[in-house]
């Protein structure tokens, strides 16, 4: 072999050297491992959390309010979010002596990934409706936000005898084209991902998606990233996520929508751009006699940026209801 081959052959071998030892210390950088459930619950599950046993499925929930409340209110979170998102309204509306019922779906949160591997739209619904048995909850007003939101205004098309109004915050389900996908959940996307997340998580990935879905990033309050963080590392979660991302059949059922009867409000951030304001307008067209409210600063997420001014719309939806 020359010395010239071999000076390149050796500099190939310094630059993979190199290349290596970066992407350790990337690695090592961004390692973030699973965590078990019982680490997570000190923070993250004080009271009034609980958890039931629902046919396996260990379910993170809280039942908050008088229990002689006529007209539950079920609230749902979104994807890769969890039950501390409605915190801020479930303050105001037991302020108002309703009964408040918040969990987290599985793949999410504290309830962890679902014991099988199904986060079909039929599965999720199926799930609630299990959940609402097992709680005794024959009619409720259910409400969900994005995913949450999909759930809802589906299991109320297939048992509209279990709903009695419908509360949907930026609503999944139908076909959209996003403007903006969270970094996470692009990522999530990817082929192949699965195995490498299950150690990997760098933090600024996760601070990036929360600041993606909210109209103004500065109103985010303290702690609210390590929520989304700390959640996102419960055992199973990211593997969930993906799966969850694998068997997403977008629009699939969105030609039920004028079947609803119920009342319906419609809340939206005028500025989400995971699932734009043209798709509160496709709901509200779809839904007869439906409330749109448009909040033109907020985002995907507007119950959590901004509490205050979306459960006093709620509120009065709320008391237009007979129980």
């Amino acid at each position: 072999m020359s010395q010239e081959r071999i000076g390149v052959l050796g500099w190939l071998l310094r630059a993979a050297g190199v290349a290596l030892l970066a992407l350790a210390l990337v690695m090592a950088a961004f390692r973030a491992p699973e965590r078990p459930l019982e680490s997570l619950v000190a923070r993250w599950a004080p009271p009034p959390s609980e958890f039931l046993d629902l046919g396996g499925q260990l379910v993170h929930y809280r039942d908050e309010g008088p229990r002689g409340d006529p007209l539950p209110i079920v609230l749902m979170h979104g994807t890769a979010a969890s039950l501390h998102t409605w915190e801020a309204w479930v303050k105001e509306l037991k302020a108002q002596n309703r009964r408040v019922i918040t969990f987290d779906l599985p793949g999410f949160g504290l309830t962890g990934p679902s014991i099988k591997d199904d986060y079909s739209d039929e599965a999720y619904v199926a799930f609630v409706l299990a959940l609402l048995d097992q709680m005794k909850l024959p009619k409720v007003v259910l409400g969900g936000n994005s995913l949450g939101g999909q759930i809802a205004w589906q299991l109320a098309t297939e048992r509209p005898e279990r709903v009695a109004a419908l509360v949907l915050v930026d609503a999944a389900g139908l076909a959209v084209s996003p403007e903006s996908v969270p970094l996470g959940f692009r990522v999530a996307r990817l082929p192949g991902v699965q195995t490498l997340a299950q150690g990997l998580l760098p933090r600024r990935l996760v601070e990036s998606s929360v600041h993606n879905v909210y109209g103004n990033p500065g109103r985010i309050k303290p702690g609210v990233v390590d929520r989304y963080f700390e959640l996102t590392l419960r055992e199973g979660n990211r593997a969930a996520l993906v799966q969850r991302f694998q068997q997403l059949r977008p629009g699939y059922y969105a030609d039920r929508l004028p079947s609803l009867r119920q009342p319906t409000l419609i809340l939206w951030g005028g500025r989400d751009r995971l699932i734009p304001p043209a798709n509160a307008e496709v709901f509200a067209k779809a839904i007869a006699g439906s409330r749109l409210v448009m909040f033109d600063s907020l985002g995907h997420v507007p119950h959590e940026e901004d509490p205050r001014a979306t459960v006093a719309e709620l509120t009065v939806f709320l008391q237009s209801l007979k129980p």
